[in-house]
């Protein structure tokens, strides 16, 4: 018995997103540096961040497959590579691209070519814009 509700627990804390680590509010205002590209608008079209169009929406970004927002077709190619390597938007990954976007995707592809469009390197308030983003897909949900 013991056996099957540690392995229930197991799934359940596998199956559902963790909580993020940052602060939200701080977060959001760091987002306003990546608003001039990226907006967030959920699935019922509600605006929740008023933004540009040049990147994709951001609504529901953390568990998606990299470079593969429906309807969205300004990726790079090495965007979209990546995606098809497997590459999903965790903690880890997200963090780790928005330092340094072209040099995150040559590494996870092992490509010295690989470029990002994204142009922004955010060194500051990482922790806290994965958890806003997080918590603004969650209120929405």
């Amino acid at each position: 018995m013991k056996l099957k509700l540690v392995a229930v627990m197991a799934a359940i804390a596998l199956s559902t997103p963790a909580l993020a680590q940052g602060d939200i509010e701080a977060g959001e205002k760091v987002f306003k540096k990546c608003k001039s590209c990226h907006m967030i608008q959920d699935a019922a079209g509600e605006t929740i961040v008023k933004g540009g169009k040049t990147g994709p929406n951001l609504y529901g970004v953390i568990g998606r497959t990299a470079g593969a927002f429906d309807g969205y077709t300004k990726y790079s190619k090495s965007m979209i590579a990546a995606g098809e390597a497997g590459l999903v938007w965790d903690q880890e990954q997200f963090q780790a691209y928005v330092q340094d976007p072209s040099g995150f995707l040559k590494t996870y592809l092992d490509d010295s070519k690989a470029k990002s469009k994204m142009s922004l390197k955010l060194k500051k308030g990482l922790e806290d814009v994965y958890a806003y983003l997080v918590s603004v897909a969650e209120e929405s949900s």
